[in-house]
């Protein structure tokens, strides 16, 4: 690793790939396990699960983040599944901020588990978190989640205010027919709270799925919140996405939307995956993977994980494809499999 970092040193652009874009920011999926079933990530049975030989070790995705921090990573999201499902997930939290330190480590959540964790979170040197929240009522939130926790994740994201978090981002996938008429409600709350309330384009998860009755462009998502008030662009400075950001007039929390499909953010992508049983993405959208579990097991030193890892960067494509293709991103990997 010394040598890696010397190149970092003297080149600052170990990290930079084949089309100049800086990728730091590393995503990880802790586990393929999930406690709902929400429609647009996976069936109602449910997904066969990885065995527990097949899913990285804490170790093991340790020693990744030590060395993607040594080629330029300076944020980690920890994702699922469900986190917070994994046996001894908080104490790997802070080991994960000894190396990235307080403030660049994150966590994307479903919620449901949130309430007794979240002052340990806290403590552990976790500070920003997403909770998936599609709507604001709980028989609908039972239709959508196919379980009837709503009151169960609206309490974790009250105990996560309360303990300090900041900012609380709730992700919101908004879907025509099912939760559309409730995108004025949703965006709401940042009158109250000082919440971002994120507004995410339905993607599909399956070439057959009739994903484009359910769907709503950013560009409608925007004209509909205008109706509550003056709606000025603003930034997020905790902020390591493609969400673009606005805020009403005389409100606490702020308003995000995401468009991957009606207007993608490809240009400034600054992204990796690596899935729970060790898998490398460098596009959601893409059908391609790196194993890198097997690197992970073998004998191989820091420097030729750094060096493949460095390999893979390169091979980042340009953009997602604009073709059928793009919808493969879950076929024979759905959501939860890939990481939220």
């Amino acid at each position: 690793m010394a040598e890696v970092k010397t190149r970092l040193e003297r080149t600052k652009c170990l990290n930079r790939d084949s089309y100049g874009r800086i990728i730091d920011y590393l995503r990880i999926s802790v586990t393929d396990r999930c406690n709902l079933r929400c429609i647009y990530c996976m069936p109602e049975s449910g997904v066969p699960k990885l065995s527990h030989e097949e899913i990285l070790t804490y170790e093991e995705i340790l020693r990744f983040v030590r060395v993607a921090a040594g080629l330029g990573i300076t944020k980690v999201r920890l994702t699922g599944g469900e986190p917070l499902i994994r046996k001894g997930f908080v104490d790997f939290c802070k080991r994960v901020v000894e190396i990235m330190g307080v403030g660049r480590v994150s966590l994307t959540t479903n919620g449901v588990l949130l309430a007794p964790f979240a002052n340990q979170l806290y403590d552990a040197g976790i500070h920003r978190i997403n909770v998936s929240l599609d709507t604001l009522k709980p028989d609908r939130f039972a239709r959508i989640t196919r379980r009837d926790l709503f009151h169960r994740v609206w309490n974790g994201i009250m105990e996560a205010h309360r303990c300090g978090f900041y900012p609380v981002k709730i992700n919101v996938v908004a879907m025509k027919g099912i939760n559309d008429d409730e995108i004025e409600d949703l965006a709401a709350l940042t009158f109250e709270y000082p919440f971002h309330v994120r507004f995410i384009e339905f993607m599909p998860f399956s070439p057959e799925d009739k994903w484009t009755s359910h769907f709503i462009s950013a560009d409608e998502i925007y004209s509909r919140l205008r109706k509550l008030g003056k709606l000025l662009p603003t930034v997020s400075k905790n902020s390591n996405g493609p969400a673009r950001y606005f805020q009403f007039l005389g409100a606490p929390g702020k308003i995000g939307i995401i468009s991957p499909i009606s207007h993608h953010f490809c240009a400034t992508c600054n992204r990796l995956r690596l899935t729970a049983d060790g898998m490398l993405r460098t596009c959601l959208f893409s059908v391609e993977e790196i194993d890198f579990k097997t690197i992970l097991r073998t004998n191989e030193d820091d420097n030729f994980l750094a060096k493949q890892i460095i390999k893979a960067l390169q091979n980042k494509p340009a953009k997602h494809s604009l073709n059928r293709e793009i919808f493969k991103k879950c076929i024979g990997r759905p959501m939860v499999k890939i990481g939220g």
